[in-house]
């Protein structure tokens, strides 16, 4: 399966590559961790409101996904709509995460228990759509708002939080398997779960825990 998802568009994106050995090395994935992890410092505990979100997504803008770095990371099971593999804990302040998602499948509408999501799409498209957060008045009574419905190609960056609204993610391909890298700080919904909604009927319920297939270093 891994071979195949490097195999649709990496020999193409190769081809297009000047010979670039004499530069200074590339900025990769590596260091993109490191500079988040310098970012926010080694003392545990971060308040939502503390986060620097402009300069975390300038940081994720100025990687270009290449597969060397990440398919250490990459698993997949067909059976589910996405796979989550761990890459950092940063001490509880945040994580990095891979997402493997696969054809014509996605994620439930969701918020992200009071945490800034930064998304970069390192293979394939997604979908986001963002929806309005209904009011506990109209909870569960009327569809939900979209707001947003777009499409992200590779190399992309997006952000959400609770306060711009609620999201889905999907892959709308029919055949290829979609790649992000997720940003979550603080990592709440992996600590302490998150809610998911009724698209239909905007009624919200909780999920305890977000888990991730944690992979060797």
């Amino acid at each position: 399966m891994t071979s195949s998802v490097v195999s649709s568009y990496v020999p193409a994106a190769q081809a297009l590559q000047p010979d670039s050995s004499h530069l200074s090395p590339r900025y990769n994935l590596e260091h993109l961790v490191q500079d988040i992890k310098s970012h926010l410092g080694v003392s545990g505990g971060i308040a939502s409101s503390e986060v620097d979100t402009e300069y975390l997504i300038s940081l994720a803008q100025s990687y270009v996904s290449d597969p060397n770095d990440w398919l250490q990371f990459f698993h997949n099971d067909p059976s589910k709509s996405y796979t989550r593999n761990a890459i950092e804990n940063i001490n509880h302040k945040a994580n990095i995460l891979l997402l493997v998602w696969n054809p014509r499948k996605g994620s439930p509408v969701h918020d992200h228990a009071n945490a800034h999501c930064i998304m970069k799409v390192l293979a394939g498209e997604l979908q986001e759509t963002v929806y309005r957060t209904p009011d506990q008045n109209e909870a569960g009574s009327r569809p939900l708002e979209v707001l947003s419905d777009r499409r992200h190609a590779m190399d992309d960056v997006t952000y959400i939080s609770d306060d711009i609204g609620l999201h889905r993610v999907h892959n709308p391909s029919h055949n290829q398997i979609a790649v992000s890298l997720h940003l979550y700080t603080p990592p709440n919904a992996a600590d302490y779960g998150y809610s998911i909604y009724n698209e239909a009927t905007g009624k919200s319920s909780f999920v305890a825990q977000a888990r991730s297939v944690s992979q060797p270093k």
